[in-house]
């Protein structure tokens, strides 16, 4: 089990940016660049399971934050607004003007981090630091970030996060890959059958707003309780499905308490994949497409691919009833997802 530190790019203010690659004792690798604190290969078997780059230009000037990190409020909040100890934050708006999306313009996906290898044996640990200015995209408090990458002797990415300000905050993180279990370059998704272990979902407004309600997912699209390829239910009519794919989160249950979130397979590959979080939900994007070539020249055409984005819920801090994403001064937040990779 190794970790092997390369040279990766340099921005155009001359910060330098790496690659490290993450081998475990299994079939699983992983490599991981220090812009955006960016997963760029997840190999299994053979395959490359996410979709990404060849170039450090390609993640700056590209959307679709293609296996970043995202902070520091991961997902949307409605109008860039929110209240907190009695007080109106305003945050950038990055989304059609009326929405802000995954951070904001400037988000954790495109900062460079600072690496640290930890070797505590036998498995050695990619941990990426970042600081958060007080202000920063509206946001209150001077943060520090931490997500570390490990691969596990059972082939399971694990994925760590640690935060600490110095006022009260709000924060939400997860990672943004982009999974195809038949390769990055394998045709669409819509075969893969996925599980998800949710009774309900957060419904959403014309915006991806919640509602504030919770949706039971029994007799709906959303039922993906006993596996079911991707895109059966697709097309169904259903008020919640937009434009023909889901970007919805599922409700996993109480925070803080490691649960099974999902499984998917792909029978083309044989590859089956876990999600494990202690995350409150999880939010599956179903990519309509991506029009640009990805890795190696590859355009990856319609419904490429599926994000599993472990997370709390979208738009928390108007929403009383949700799960609290509130981050006080003086405490730290923790959070655990992995993925795991088997073969059938």
């Amino acid at each position: 089990m190794s970790i092997l530190s390369e040279s990766y790019g340099q921005m155009p203010d001359g910060r330098f940016v790496n690659q490290f690659t993450l081998t475990g004792s299994g079939s699983l690798s992983a490599t991981v660049i220090t812009y955006g604190a960016t997963l760029t290969h997840l190999n299994y078997g053979g395959r490359d399971v996410v979709l990404g780059y060849d170039s450090l230009e390609d993640y700056r000037t590209r959307d679709g934050y293609l296996g970043a990190t995202i902070g520091r409020y991961a997902n949307r909040i409605a109008q860039g607004r929110f209240f907190l100890n009695g007080d109106e934050y305003r945050v950038a708006c990055n989304e059609k003007n009326i929405t802000h999306l995954h951070g904001g313009p400037l988000g954790f996906d495109t900062r460079v981090w600072i690496p640290v290898i930890e070797q505590v044996e036998p498995i050695p640990t990619l941990k990426l630091y970042l600081v958060s200015e007080d202000g920063e995209m509206g946001y209150p408090g001077r943060m520090i970030v931490c997500v570390s990458y490990s691969v596990l002797p059972d082939d399971t990415l694990e994925i760590t996060y640690h935060a600490e300000c110095d006022k009260d905050t709000i924060l939400n993180l997860t990672n943004h890959s982009y999974f195809n279990l038949a390769g990055y370059d394998g045709g669409d998704i819509l075969d893969t059958e996925l599980t998800l272990y949710a009774d309900a979902i957060t419904p959403v407004d014309a915006h991806l707003i919640p509602t504030g309600e919770l949706l039971p997912v029994d007799d709906t699209p959303f039922d993906f309780r006993q596996a079911k390829p991707i895109g059966r239910d697709m097309g169904a009519q259903h008020p919640q499905l937009f434009g023909r794919l889901y970007d919805h989160n599922f409700v996993l249950g109480p925070s803080g308490e490691m649960k099974h979130a999902a499984s998917a397979f792909s029978p083309r590959s044989g590859i089956r994949m876990d999600c494990w979080t202690d995350q409150p939900g999880v939010q599956l994007y179903t990519s309509p497409g991506l029009n640009l070539p990805g890795k190696n020249g590859c355009i990856p055409g319609k419904y490429p691919s599926f994000c599993l984005e472990t997370q709390h819920f979208p738009d928390s801090p108007n929403h009383e009833t949700f799960p609290s994403t509130i981050l006080r001064a003086g405490e730290s937040f923790d959070s655990v997802t992995r993925y795991s990779f088997s073969k059938a």
